[in-house]
């Protein structure tokens, strides 16, 4: 029997260094156009999205550096595993996209990669990279919460 489109969300792989170098501001969702190998290697959990990030080219949205391992059963069909892949979203928002950009130190970074109703999305955030004592500062909040919760346990 086929898999049945249960509506749910499937998550593949996430981007747990983009939370900890950046601040992420808004976060948007973009198809990918990928081959059949890929999808099929997506599946599997075959996707690392460290070092990824995406970009603008001529009014078209691309993601760069991520890396799918070519599908174990595939044989020519299997493409380069860390080539660009176009991201698609509707037009009027790559320009708004576009014009939050342009203001200084701003990236787009890919959060995580997830089916959902059997099709491969994206999640992408707009982000601006923190500075060191900003991660410190982030750090030390997070051990702050750590020690209270465990007091409170305890």
């Amino acid at each position: 029997m086929a898999n049945q489109d249960t509506g749910e969300e499937k998550v593949v792989a996430t981007n747990r260094k983009a939370r900890h170098n950046y601040e992420i501001l808004d976060t948007y969702e973009a198809g990918i156009v990928l081959t059949g190998t890929e999808v099929k290697s997506l599946r599997q959990g075959n996707a690392n999205l460290s070092d990824s990030f995406a970009l603008i080219k001529n009014g078209e949205l691309w993601l760069q550096g991520m890396h799918i391992s070519p599908y174990d059963r595939g044989s020519y069909a299997n493409v380069d595993p860390v080539r660009s892949r176009k991201l698609l979203m509707h037009k009027r928002e790559i320009l708004k996209l576009d014009g939050k950009l342009s203001s200084k130190g701003s990236t787009l970074v890919p959060l995580k990669v997830y089916f959902t109703h059997n099709v491969a999305k994206i999640l992408i955030g707009l982000a601006r990279g923190k500075r060191e004592f900003d991660k410190r500062e982030d750090m030390a909040k997070r051990d702050a919460e750590r020690a209270i919760r465990q007091r409170l346990r305890g």
